[in-house]
């Protein structure tokens, strides 16, 4: 049911002629040529006898053996896929970060030491981690796969029986095709393979997925191509938009243009993620390295011990390690990617992305497909009521009387907006249906009430539809100026005319398009996605900037940009920024809204760009076009209804076609990304200020100031309670702008909280001496062990309450996950050295006047950890 209607302000659906640049919905974008790998198809330039020949065929097709032979030749006609890494590699893998390769390094030493505990507990420790995120991975590989429908399942072949046999039509598996055969085209399948038109009628074909441009554009044979042109050719992964073709294949499998790109692979960058842990990770590393040496020489110096302290100095180099931050950020972004995953359909191909969401501040999107539902809607505010009258009737009875099977894009938002009182007024007597070298479409009814006329409602491209109509110079230089005014606004139009002829039983034929009254334009504009203006506004609000990189029209992206809620600004074109340095480019990119005619190169440079700037940025695009911005994003973003090898390359996949879920996983994101930064807050504050507590005291002590044991379990105990800020709830407030986690801002913020931790240990040790007078000496080491276990588990229990970003006792009573493991932890540090455990580990019960002065020093303490943290602002922004 095609009655094509192409664009008429140019000619049709995005082509222009050389001394014509005005603006379309579907201009020729710049990324057509040149930009994408190229496949190993046959030459351009030979005739069609000629390409039958080079491939051994006809266009009868092949016989069921040659094609037999070929496919087992060639093989299926399938895209090479990476292969699923196996559990074993999947586990190495994640053993591969920093953290855990310390962690896994001062284990060792553990056990070369014979501090067997530590040693278990660290192993341990790293294989919960690698598990756990191994299989997070897993599940995404999975879920991912089940997203594959690049191609239909079948496609329409000619097959003969033998040499001799007639050939007949059969639908056969999409893989079973090989070069040579010959297949038949239908409005709405997918081209199965490269091919080369043999016929064509009325053929337009959506290659959105190749170069990024909206409209359909037109296909039709050519016995031999002029250079590099590819209307005679059509590429897997493109859809027929409408008419019927005959096509010889070219190239299946990797020998598609669409292997080509899927086969160019590029290394990643460094995400966010992995820069952010990466710099906190050397950070600690080095404090680390620098704590046991130090340990050693200062007891060597002062006391005189030597090796016999190593296990002491392994200890505290244990307790300034966050061990559990390799479980701790698999469980949050685990569970984040599992509640997307269940509530809002996103899939989380890779685990770390989640925290690149939060960190997003500008988010690049390709319009097309994006943005937009890649259907033209009708422009009401631009369209001539008396045209859309005329044009919805001739839409309609040129798919009835010509018996067409479906309508074409700009067909289909005629007829919605018009509606039977536009057509059933008429008869339908005959029709002309589009072609792409008339560039029209005319349908021929009968008014009621009159007799021995036919009115012929022609639709078509606005310079061949105006050339026909009885206008003098004056009214044609007008209806020309007006097109152009209305293409300028990024809009495609249609120009309607009609004409009375005498009724005759003889058929009509496109002579009769002449003389014509010109009734006007119809426009139409990209129908944006149900959900963008919705979802673009909710990224505002969350501190993230869009910006859209295309490869349309600057006017086409202006007017999609505003229908969506963006304000485009002053639009920059691909070709101007191909002159432009990397830094240049990266201010020019951090002013700038729209960027249009972009390359493939073009948006890949731009996101580089804003990286190179310090931006975290995504980029979400569905096509072949948009890989190399996918793979320069810090994440990676495919709606479902991206081709095959987008979503592979994403790092997240929209499983349903919904603008709003990539909100929520930016809210997930910052969920995941502030209990992460929370836990590291926590822990490495306390952590700092009990090494440097202990170096202190093992210097004015004559003995270690904590056993090996007493921290080892002192470690597990904050570690286990720590857990719970896996599962806690974030304020509002930290979950409205980008959450990144940046080395130096921690640096000064546990810098800051660990000397404040410090100086309560240090008051806790006069505590003691004040009601243990033999505590600071050889004589009461156990009281001194059981007196600074006890204000270590009760600080740390402080620290969790007061330093993490979850929502406060005002924001609701009831007691969360973090609230009930601070108050475990506070209990344990009370009671454990009253039990039976106590003895076994050297700590022993302390005298009632200790508690009254440690509370004391925990209030004091609660009130500097508040005021410094209200002091800093810094203290929230990790």
């Amino acid at each position: 049911m095609r009655s094509h209607a192409p664009d008429a302000a140019t000619p049709p659906f995005g082509q222009r002629r050389e001394s014509d640049d005005r603006p379309t919905a579907a201009p020729e974008p710049a990324e057509r040529t040149g930009s994408l790998p190229q496949p190993r198809t046959a030459p351009e330039g030979p005739t069609t006898l000629q390409t039958l020949r080079a491939l051994d065929t006809s266009p009868r097709g092949l016989t069921t053996d040659e094609a037999e032979q070929r496919l087992a030749r060639h093989g299926g006609n399938t895209l090479p896929t990476a292969r699923q890494p196996s559990w074993p590699l999947r586990m190495w893998r994640s053993l591969r970060d920093p953290f855990t390769t310390v962690l896994f390094c001062l284990g060792l030493v553990s056990a070369l030491v014979a501090s067997w505990g530590t040693a278990c507990v660290i192993l341990a420790l790293v294989i919960v981690s690698s598990v756990l995120r191994t299989h997070g991975e897993y599940r995404a590989d999975r879920a991912g796969a089940g997203l594959r429908e690049l191609v239909a399942g079948t496609a329409s072949a000619l097959r003969r029986d033998g040499p001799g046999e007639e050939p007949r039509v059969r639908e056969i598996p999409v893989d079973d095709l090989v070069p040579g055969d010959v297949v038949r085209l239908a409005p709405g399948a997918l081209v199965p393979a490269d091919v080369r038109l043999l016929k064509a009628r009325g053929l337009t074909v959506h290659q959105a997925a190749h170069t990024g441009e909206s409209a359909p554009v037109p296909k039709e044979p050519a016995d031999l191509p002029d250079g590099d042109g590819e209307g005679h050719l059509l590429f897997q992964g493109s859809s027929i938009a409408s008419g019927s073709g005959t096509a010889v294949v070219l190239a299946t499998g990797a020998d598609t243009r669409f292997a080509a790109v899927h086969s160019a692979r590029r290394d990643r960058p460094a995400s966010a993620f992995d820069r952010s842990v990466h710099g906190i990770s050397w950070v600690l590393i080095r404090f680390m390295l620098l704590t046991p040496p130090l340990v050693l020489m200062a007891n060597a110096a002062v006391r005189g011990r030597g090796l016999e302290t190593l296990p002491f100095a392994v200890a505290v180099a244990v307790g300034l390690t966050p061990e559990m931050l390799p479980v701790i950020v698999t469980i949050c972004l685990a569970r984040g990617a599992s509640l997307l995953a269940r509530s809002h359909g996103v899939i989380v191909r890779r685990l770390p992305a989640l925290h690149d969401l939060g960190a997003v501040d500008v988010l690049c999107v390709d319009k097309t497909g994006t943005l937009t539902r890649d259907q033209p809607a009708v422009d009401p505010d631009r369209t001539d009521p008396e045209a859309l009258h005329w044009a919805g009737a001739s839409a309609w009875w040129t798919l009835q009387t010509a018996e067409l099977t479906d309508p074409d894009p700009l067909d289909e938002a005629l007829l919605a907006a018009t509606g039977p009182e536009d057509w059933d007024a008429y008869d339908g007597v005959d029709a002309l249906p589009f072609d792409p070298v008339r560039r029209l479409a005319t349908a021929v009814v009968k008014e009621p009430g009159t007799l021995g006329v036919h009115v012929l409602a022609v639709k078509g491209a606005v310079a061949e539809v105006l050339e026909r109509c009885a206008l003098d110079e004056d009214e044609l230089a007008a209806a020309h100026k007006r097109a152009d005014d209305l293409a300028a606004d990024g809009v495609r139009l249609l120009a309607v005319a009609t004409a009375r002829r005498a009724a005759r039983a003889r058929g009509y034929t496109p002579a009769d398009e002449r003389g014509l009254t010109f009734q006007g334009f119809v426009a139409f504009h990209d129908a944006p996605a149900d959900t963008a203006h919705d979802a673009v506004r909710a990224l505002g609000e969350r501190g993230v900037t869009v910006k859209v990189l295309t490869g349309d029209h600057p006017a086409t992206a202006t007017r999609v940009c505003r229908d969506v809620g963006i304000e485009p600004g002053e639009v920059v074109v691909g070709a101007d920024i191909e002159h432009l340095d990397d830094e240049r480019l990266g201010e020019l990119a951090a002013r700038t809204t729209v960027f249009a005619r972009c390359t493939p190169e073009h948006k890949a440079r731009v996101i580089a760009a804003l990286r190179g700037r310090g931006h975290t940025a995504g980029f979400l695009g569905d096509g072949v076009n948009d890989l190399p911005a996918l793979r320069a994003a810090d994440v990676g973003v495919c709606p479902a209804g991206g081709v095959d090898v987008a979503r592979e390359s994403a790092h997240v996949v929209l499983a349903d076609k919904d603008l709003t879920a990539l909100e929520h996983a930016v809210v997930a994101g910052r969920h995941s990304s502030a209990n992460i930064a929370s836990y590291l807050r926590i822990t490495l504050s306390s952590n700092l200020g009990n090494v440097i507590a202990m170096l202190a005291a093992g210097l004015l002590l004559p003995f270690l100031p904590m056993l090996p044991p007493q921290v080892l379990v002192q470690n597990l105990c904050f570690d286990v309670a720590q857990l719970a800020l896996a599962f806690d709830r974030p304020r509002t407030a930290a979950l409205r702008r980008p959450t990144v986690l940046r080395p130096r801002p921690f640096l000064r913020f546990i810098t800051g909280f660990g000397a404040l931790g410090a100086l309560a240990d240090i008051a806790t040790f006069g505590a003691l001496a004040l009601c243990l007078p033999g505590s600071l000496g050889p004589g009461d080491q156990q009281g001194f062990h059981a007196g600074w276990f006890t204000e270590n588990l009760l600080t740390q229990a402080l620290v969790m309450l007061l330093l993490r970003t979850g929502r406060r006792t005002a924001e609701g009573r009831t007691p969360g996950p973090v609230r009930w493991a601070a108050t475990g932890l506070a209990a344990v540090g009370v009671l454990l050295p009253l039990t039976p455990l106590g003895p076994w580990l050297g700590v022993s019960g302390l005298p009632p006047l200790y508690y009254p002065l440690l509370a004391a020093i925990l209030v004091a303490y609660a009130l500097a950890l508040v005021l410094l943290r209200r002091r800093g602002s810094w203290a929230d922004r990790p």
